[in-house]
């Protein structure tokens, strides 16, 4: 689900990707569903592409930060004024990654997760699992014909 999802540097929110052409995506907006084209030379990126950095060598991936935030908050949005200060959000998200890397992790960072979570509950997009590749769909498949 959250290969679908969309981050378009300069327009605000998340959005959902509808369809693809030759030198744009088409994408709707999840603060006001209108659809309208995103093209090439804007910076899009997915959000399932997205990693965290951490004080180890490995980094989390979004869809692991976003699963843990959905476990502390219960499935519900997460509430922060959005005047929060730098401390009460390193605070939070260290409640939720406790090895992220502080230096590399910056409060915008922090506070842009934290408000993509959100906008992901409003609108139901809460399925933070891993997505299967077609292999694994197809093996799975194959294992439980056998096991019949």
């Amino acid at each position: 689900m959250l290969k679908e999802i969309l981050s378009v540097s300069g327009k605000p929110g998340l959005f959902k990707l509808i369809s693809q052409g030759k030198n744009m995506f088409i994408a709707e907006s999840l603060l006001d569903h209108k659809r309208g084209p995103v093209y090439m030379r804007d910076k899009v990126i997915s959000l399932g592409d997205i990693s965290i950095y951490t004080e180890e060598e490995e980094e989390k991936s979004l869809r692991e930060v976003l699963n843990n935030i959905k476990e502390k908050e219960n499935g519900q949005p997460i509430a922060f004024d959005k005047n929060i200060s730098t401390d009460e959000l390193k605070k939070y998200f260290e409640s939720v990654l406790p090895n992220f890397d502080k230096d590399r992790v910056y409060p915008s960072d922090i506070r842009k997760i934290m408000m993509w979570y959100n906008l992901l509950v409003k609108e139901g997009l809460t399925d933070f699992t891993e997505e299967k590749t077609e292999e694994e769909n197809a093996e799975e498949t194959a294992q439980s014909e056998e096991n019949k």
